[in-house]
């Protein structure tokens, strides 16, 4: 069972940059396809990007609206996965989550209720 927690969030202007990080602590975490959600306030948790296991390459998911903004990366040897987010807007101000799949679990899904374990979030706010 991997714990996650996330770190990284904050207050920035808009047209910044934060990276957010999900340190994991299993010993495994290679083997976990990762996610970021974000949940705004009165509105449903959303896909926001995704990134394969080792095992089956580097693939990685993201939403719309966030290409070219977003970068999802891991370092498995720091049982990490980070968000890095740039060129941010006041529409990108959420809850971010991080999650994972269960162990070895293939497939970049954009479902939250296939990602089996979450961490506790971490405040994103943009100002205009």
């Amino acid at each position: 069972q991997v714990q996650l927690v996330e770190s990284g969030g904050g207050l920035v202007q808009a047209g910044g940059s934060l990276r957010l990080s999900c340190a994991g602590s299993d010993r495994t975490f290679n083997r976990y396809t990762m996610g970021w959600f974000r949940q705004a306030p009165g509105k449903e948790r959303m896909f926001v990007a995704a990134i394969t296991w080792t095992g089956i390459g580097r693939n990685t998911r993201y939403e719309d609206s966030v290409k070219g903004r977003f970068t999802i990366s891991r370092d498995n040897t720091e049982n990490t996965v980070y968000l890095q987010m740039n060129s941010l807007k006041p529409e990108d101000t959420a809850v971010y989550y991080c999650a994972a799949r269960k162990l070895g679990e293939n497939g970049l899904g954009f479902d939250p209720s296939v990602y089996y374990y979450w961490g506790q979030g971490t405040q994103v706010t943009v100002s205009s």
